[in-house]
């Protein structure tokens, strides 16, 4: 495996130039790409058996595809000529600051041969191909849990989960949807390689509450109506609880993306081979436990949480109201872009 970040001379070629007296180096072909992770792809190619124990350096040529769902917040100036001793192949690439999760790159590449006066002589470039890396695996979102365990705080007592909307929207609900909240498409907001990301259907809640009266807050940045449902309704010993994001937006504000799926659901067999699962009674985040013969629910205090539910939800199991406070659109995470530059919530692998 070869890292770009242990690399010796990773930077881009000064002295290449065109092959003059020395034998002529065949051009790479048959480039193949695979095991590609959110940060790393294995690379390799075909050349004359001649080259083989000639060439000195391979040079890769990486590009970011440019589309309406690039990961804007990428660093701009980083060089994408990689340049690595030449080693037996395939090898493997890694990088978190060039590669992205998610996101379509085109490779070439390029080999070489270190001549005495410090230059290089060099075949032509190779085709191109393109792939696309890969999201989060849970290993890296082990990572962002532990980080979110960190800030999360002590355990709050709450008895309901709640959901904030227009008007309009739950009247849909009622006239269309039978009485039902129905599943959606989750959104790209928090981390750039969640796994969750425009793949996870279900129903967003809240559950925090104000510090100094237990209850919701009446603020909202969804609308002024609100839907609560005991929190058993949806949280249960027969509910599974998956760890699916943290991530803040350029605020002292950092949110945690829980999914709960009723066991053997859809949705528990969607998280169940990408999310790490939590203990429902003994986790940092969400708790549910019996105590004196009833279901007790805690959140923790210092994280915002975002709870995906998998499942449709009957309006007819909780109550819907108009809440007095104001919409502070400013808290909005419809589509939230997650600071890259934040310490706590970001780990070393792509953004």
């Amino acid at each position: 495996m070869w890292n770009v970040a242990e690399a010796p001379e990773c930077v881009v070629p000064k002295g290449a130039k065109p092959q003059g007296s020395m034998e002529l180096l065949s051009t790479p072909h048959s480039i193949e790409v695979n095991n590609i992770t959110c940060d790393s792809f294995r690379i390799s190619w075909a050349m004359e058996n001649s080259d083989l124990e000639r060439v000195t350096h391979y040079f890769i040529d990486l590009n970011k595809k440019e589309n309406k769902n690039s990961n804007k917040f990428k660093h701009r100036d980083v060089p994408t000529k990689l340049v690595a001793k030449a080693v037996p192949l395939p090898m493997t690439v890694r990088g978190h600051w060039f590669l992205s999760p998610r996101t379509e790159y085109s490779v070439a590449v390029q080999t070489a041969v270190k001549q005495s006066d410090g230059e290089y002589l060099v075949s032509g470039w190779s085709e191109t191909v393109e792939f696309c890396t890969g999201d989060y695996a849970k290993e890296h979102l082990a990572q962002l849990q532990e980080k979110a365990e960190q800030i999360a705080g002590r355990m709050l007592r709450f008895s309901v989960f709640y959901r904030n909307h227009h008007k309009e929207y739950f009247q849909h609900a009622r006239t269309h949807c039978g009485n039902m909240l129905q599943p959606y498409l989750k959104d790209n907001s928090g981390s750039h390689g969640s796994p969750t990301s425009g793949m996870l259907h279900g129903v967003f809640f809240s559950c925090n509450t104000e510090f100094n009266t237990g209850q919701p807050p009446q603020d909202s940045p969804y609308g002024r109506w609100r839907f609560q449902i005991p929190a058993q309704r949806l949280f249960n010993p027969s509910t599974n609880l998956y760890f699916a994001d943290f991530y803040c937006m350029y605020t002292a504000y950092h949110y945690a993306i829980l999914v709960l799926a009723p066991k053997g659901s859809l949705g528990d067999r969607f998280c169940r081979d990408r999310l790490p699962l939590l203990d429902i009674a003994c986790n940092k985040f969400l708790t549910c436990s019996v105590e004196d013969g009833e279901l007790i629910f805690r959140h923790a205090q210092d994280l915002i949480l975002e709870i995906i539910y998998t499942e449709p939800v009957d309006l007819s199991l909780g109550t819907l109201g108009e809440i007095s406070g104001h919409q502070l659109m400013s808290l909005s995470t419809a589509d939230a872009k997650k600071d890259p530059s934040c310490k706590t919530c970001n780990i070393s692998v792509g953004r």
